[in-house]
């Protein structure tokens, strides 16, 4: 049983083979080589294209497999973990329209510290587990 992990960084994109039997690692992948851009049209903000994640994506699973002597059939389950509180806007056919507002950009952080207030600190760290100040929602407006 062969396992993948991804994780989509805002430095790069890594993927892993591991095997489900005894958790060893069987090959591993980061695309790219140099950290991806972060653009920053004004300060406090942070963007990415999805696309590059994507395309970055595909270099990684590749190397792996390539690495790894094994076919992608022969995956049987796969983990994602992605940057906190980036935000993708697609259309109905899952077309992006904008560069991703990531983790580190703070230009809505007055919008979650208002929510923060408004929700309640106990509520926010206890049942929200943080504050909202650069989550996903405040970037929506």
């Amino acid at each position: 049983m062969h396992l993948i992990g991804i994780d989509i960084g805002s430095s790069s994109v890594k993927a892993s083979l591991i095997n489900g039997e005894d958790g060893v690692c069987i090959a591993s992948a980061f695309y790219p080589k140099q950290e991806m851009k972060i653009k920053a049209l004004q300060a406090g903000w942070a963007e990415q294209e999805p696309e590059q994640w994507w395309e970055n994506l595909k270099l990684a699973l590749n190397d792996v497999l390539n690495q790894s002597g094994f076919a992608a059939e022969t995956i049987e389950a796969i983990g994602i973990s992605y940057q906190m509180h980036g935000l993708v806007v697609v259309d109905k056919n899952q077309q992006v329209l904008r560069p991703s507002i990531i983790w580190c950009d703070s230009r809505a952080t007055n919008i979650g510290d208002k929510a923060f207030k408004q929700i309640g600190e106990q509520r926010c760290l206890t049942d929200l587990l943080n504050s909202p100040g650069n989550f996903t929602a405040s970037k929506l407006k």
